[in-house]
């Protein structure tokens, strides 16, 4: 399975952006799809993700009530809107598919698949 994901750019504090992690050669059908960040000098970290177990996503609390993962099966996309984005929220954003346990699903190496990252900049 490849991934792709799109829709990054520049957008000023408050405003919102959408991500879209597209599937090629394969479906997200029996994978949970992950969505991660990483900042310059910072370690990857977890953002959210659509759990292929119980069917519904998992957010980090840095994230939870802005941000927003939905799963589209039919067209093989799992999208990220994210809202009320502040400068913190700067990052490369990274789309994963794998088959972490619940417990794991926060663990980027409970992921098989990756996208090539698209940048993310909030202004201030």
């Amino acid at each position: 399975v490849q991934l792709q994901a799109s829709g990054g750019g520049l957008v000023q504090a408050g405003g919102s952006l959408r991500l879209s992690c597209a599937a090629s050669g394969g479906t997200f059908t029996g994978y949970s799809v992950g969505w991660f960040r990483q900042a310059p000098g910072r370690e990857r970290e977890f953002v959210g993700a659509y759990s292929h177990i119980s069917r519904r996503p998992y957010y980090d609390d840095s994230v939870k009530g802005r941000f927003i993962i939905a799963r589209d099966n039919a067209n093989n996309i799992v999208t990220l809107e994210m809202n009320s984005l502040k400068p913190d929220d700067t990052a490369v954003y990274y789309c994963g598919a794998g088959r972490p346990i619940i417990s794991a699903i926060s663990r980027p190496a409970m992921y098989y698949y990756w996208g090539q990252g698209t940048l993310v900049t909030v202004s201030s």
